[in-house]
């Protein structure tokens, strides 16, 4: 993900969600007057945060975010040695902290509500392919059907300990953890009575109440990009109230081989990378980390197949307010449900 505030050595640190925050500095649309919001900047997770906020006292929270952060980098992510993610992954311990214990709980719930397309047993399959701490390495057919053994063996929980059928079932909870990591900062600022903030963690957004001029927060999505390395550039952009909004992608992480381009998003069936015409999918929720899970769920789903699913789950979770662009034959083409384009800013 990435915004205008950060260079590209940051910025593409995590690519392949993709949201510009619009309140950014170089971007900042309707600002107010009378009050100039507090604004922290800093890197976790691989990735950037941006954090704005309006306080009448200028409090300077950078210190207790920072700390939370940390907390959790120990905790869920893959690209901390220590964390206890990776320690769980290697067998060293089955015990489940409360941050391990909420992205399982609902990792669970979220894989069997979208019938699998979204799937937290896919460690090793994405180490494998390359898109993690490991080296690529292709799998041939023996080892490709080794690693979806272990990626369709049970797992489940009990007594906040981890139990799985296969000892070479491998969590990954990156399609879900950042999202998770913006409720939670989020939720160190309710706490400190600010009811003014917009939260960007790697390009999971989540926003609380209005400017103190009245007018709402803005979000920018960006437009499918030829590579990596292209600058960002907005597609649309939305107004954004006591809500969250994540988007995935498939145009910025990937790695070519033979002419042919891989995307970092694992369908969780076939053990390989997904190829199909979706780009990037944009769902707004009242929950981030709901919000981050199901982008990743559509995007393995394809977009004929995500569209189904919206029709079936109409007062499902992640299904109301859902953007989809694709491509058509070489042309960019965008779908919205009718939610999400209601928060479209007009031009």
């Amino acid at each position: 993900m990435n915004t205008y505030l950060k260079d590209k050595s940051v910025r593409h640190l995590r690519a392949g969600r993709f949201l510009v925050t619009l309140a950014s500095a170089a971007l900042l649309l309707g600002a107010c007057q009378r009050q100039e919001p507090m604004r922290l900047y800093g890197e976790a997770q691989g990735t950037y945060y941006s954090i704005q906020y309006y306080d009448p006292e200028q409090r300077n929270l950078q210190p207790q975010i920072d700390s939370l952060l940390q907390a959790f980098d120990h905790s869920a992510s893959l690209w901390v040695d220590s964390s206890l993610l990776r320690r769980i992954n290697a067998g060293q311990t089955d015990s489940l902290d409360d941050i391990l214990q909420f992205l399982l709980q609902n990792s669970l719930h979220i894989m069997d509500y979208t019938n699998g397309a979204f799937d937290i047993r896919v460690g090793r399959l994405v180490q494998t392919w390359g898109f993690s701490f490991k080296q690529r390495s292709e799998p041939d057919s023996t080892t490709l059907a080794g690693l979806l053994h272990a990626a369709h063996s049970t797992i489940s929980y009990d007594n906040r300990r981890l139990l799985r059928e296969s000892p070479d079932t491998e969590l990954d909870f990156n399609a879900i953890a950042q999202g998770y990591a913006s409720d939670l900062v989020a939720q160190l600022l309710d706490r400190h009575g600010i009811h003014s903030y917009l939260v960007d963690i790697g390009g999971e957004v989540i926003s609380r109440g209005l400017k103190p001029d009245g007018s709402p927060w803005k979000v920018g999505i960006e437009r499918p990009a030829e590579d990596r390395y292209s600058e960002p550039v907005v597609q649309t952009a939305i107004t954004l109230t006591d809500a969250s909004v994540v988007t995935s992608g498939s145009y910025r992480k990937y790695y070519e081989k033979d002419g042919v381009r891989y995307s970092h998003t694992i369908d969780p069936t076939t053990g390989r990378p997904v190829q199909h015409s979706l780009l990037s999918v944009s769902v707004v929720e009242n929950q981030c980390w709901l919000a981050d899970a199901m982008c990743t769920a559509y995007m393995v789903m394809g977009l004929d197949s995500a569209r189904s699913f919206i029709a079936a789950h109409p007062d499902g979770p992640g299904t109301s307010a859902v953007y989809f662009i694709y491509d058509s034959c070489g042309t960019l083409k965008e779908y919205g449900t009718k939610d999400f384009m209601n928060l479209v800013v007009k031009k």
